[in-house]
């Protein structure tokens, strides 16, 4: 079988997994969040915080919700990494330099797990275990709550109230994020990934050393980062390692992991707005963008000239044997197109336009599917810029889901759109400018500034992958993209649960035979072209210095 046919069958049988769970998987997160009933485990967990369930929030009060726990998250596990050396299980690792504790701390709370360490070399089990996988949880659960709420306000009505914060969090944490997991994780194991709290081992000498590794709860942890779009690896060569993703199957089973969450939230959402056609209209979108991102990245990547290609099948360095071009391919997209950030293969060694392509996938939004619901609330943001759009061409006041987008809603809109690309670009200028950045990167030219420009991207937008040619581990990298990353993950949810709030408090508007039919192919086109000419205007200039000018010089 080619290489480029094996790929091919891999992207259809993980379309057809992702179909068969859509439904189910879809409709059960939409009960979750609609029902009044409390597990007996929520309750106690309310009485530990202090919180009330009951109590509907406004999104200003929701909104400290979402701000305090992450405040009280980043804090609690900078502690955690500043105390390791005292700390049980600590494998005699030291304690983290406080520039790359702030950085690790904002990284895993904001959902983006950039890592500028080697995770057997830095981290042991507590840190690992009881910081860095309880960040995977909830703040993935964050980021689901956030996108409730947004969709509270679509199908609610002459009422601020957008649901209860700790209730959202503690459910999506217990009912969905817990169960699937330890499913995952079960898999895993069975399929050869380790789970263990064992210490260092010396396994054999290697250029004339020792060679040595660490166990760890790997297949738990392996689980849950990719679940909930989180990426950190226990190891630093993440999902290329063999005890983190030792087959082909794995490979694939990981990539479901990572994209089921976020396309099954738009039948949550249809459920949620009572209609699940507007879900198949978002789900439309995301889709076209994903399979148009997977067919250019596995075309760039097989179109390959000279002997050495053709020997290796394709442009192989970088990649991993068992996983291949397709593979790769598949695995590349998708943890770009969501904010994953887990890797299977080293994305500097990608073609030029393959890391472009990877770049452009987190600089959409990561909305196809995106991330656990940042995924589906900055998809909505973009329909309703769509819609906004689509009004001023007919000379229609935009209305979406029954909701006028008026003055205020397209402000709190646009606001959204600009925080992450100002981000990107104002601090990837800033780094080119500063002379200290040419001693971190390892190549020059076009290749060495998309190493910068994607390590901003990244930050910015909670992906969390890197480019990998980049030394980040120095006090300038570490502190401003730890700034970045917080910055890029809760600026935005402002403007997101403003624009929740504002649309719950309107009277639903009946559709007329001039309104836009927003669940029609026609629709789902509009948002296709918003998203690309969005993203595509605001980057093109960066794109063209750095993987364009690469991918048309080779």
């Amino acid at each position: 079988m080619s290489p480029v046919v094996a790929g091919v069958l891999q992207f259809a049988a993980l379309a057809v997994a992702l179909g068969l769970a859509y439904r189910p998987l879809g409709d059960y997160m939409a009960r979750v969040y609609s029902s009044d009933k409390h597990l007996r485990v929520e309750k106690w967990i309310y009485k530990a915080v202090g919180a009330n369930p009951t109590t509907e929030m406004r999104w200003p009060a929701y909104l400290r919700g979402v701000l305090a726990f992450s405040l009280v998250s980043v804090l609690f596990l900078y502690l955690m990494q500043r105390l390791q050396g005292s700390l049980p299980g600590s494998l005699g690792f030291v304690s983290i330099p406080a520039d790359q504790a702030f950085n690790t701390a904002a990284s895993f709370v904001a959902n983006t797990n950039w890592q500028s360490y080697s995770g057997e070399q830095a981290m042991g089990h507590v840190v690992q275990t009881g910081g860095l996988a309880v960040q995977n949880f909830v703040s993935a659960a964050v980021g689901i709550a956030v996108a409730v709420a947004l969709v509270r306000g679509f199908a609610r009505s002459r009422t601020g109230e957008l649901g209860n914060f700790w209730a959202d969090l503690v459910r999506g944490t217990v009912r969905i994020l817990l169960p699937v997991s330890v499913l995952g994780a079960i898999v895993l194991v069975a399929c050869g990934a380790i789970q263990n709290f064992s210490g260092i081992h010396e396994v054999g000498q290697f250029m004339g050393g020792s060679q040595q590794w660490n166990g760890g709860a790997v297949a738990s942890q392996e689980a849950i980062k990719e679940l909930g779009t989180n990426g950190g690896g226990y190891f630093n060569a993440n999902s290329a390692h063999p005890f983190e993703n030792p087959n082909g199957f794995t490979n694939l089973f990981e990539v479901f992991l990572i994209l089921v969450i976020p396309f099954a939230l738009t039948r949550t959402f249809g459920r949620m707005v009572g209609s699940v056609k507007q879900g198949y209209a978002i789900l439309a979108t995301m889709v076209t963008i994903w399979v148009g991102f997977t067919a250019l990245m596995m075309w760039t990547e097989f179109h390959h000239g000279g002997p050495a290609f053709d020997l290796a099948g394709g442009a192989m360095e970088g990649k991993e044997n068992r996983f291949g071009i397709g593979g790769s391919s598949i695995f590349a997209v998708a943890t770009t197109l969501t904010s994953t950030g887990a890797v299977d293969a080293f994305h500097s060694s990608l073609t030029g336009f393959g890391g472009g392509i990877t770049m452009l996938g987190m600089q959409l939004g990561e909305i196809a599917p995106g991330g656990t619901g940042s995924g589906l609330y900055g998809m909505l943001i973009m329909a309703v810029i769509a819609v906004f759009i689509a009004g001023l061409m007919v000379g229609r006041t935009p209305e979406y889901l029954g909701k006028k987008i008026g003055t205020r809603e397209i402000k709190f809109a646009a606001c959204y759109i600009l925080v992450t690309p100002a981000l990107v670009l104002i601090f990837t200028a800033v780094a080119m400018a500063m002379p200290s950045t040419l001693t971190s990167m390892t190549n020059t030219g076009a290749h060495g500034f998309s190493e910068v420009l994607y390590a901003y991207t990244s930050g910015a937008n909670n992906n969390g992958s890197a480019f990998a040619g980049l030394n980040a581990n120095t006090p300038w990298f570490n502190t401003s993209i730890g700034l970045v990353m917080l910055l890029g993950r809760f600026v935005p949810m402002v403007f997101v649960l403003a624009l929740a709030g504002s649309l719950a408090e309107q009277t639903p508007i009946p559709e007329t035979a001039g309104t836009l039919r927003t669940n029609k192919p026609l629709f789902t086109g509009l948002l296709v072209g918003t998203v690309m000419i969005v993203a595509g205007l605001t980057y093109f200039p960066a794109l063209a210095l750095g993987p364009l000018a690469e991918g048309l010089a080779s």
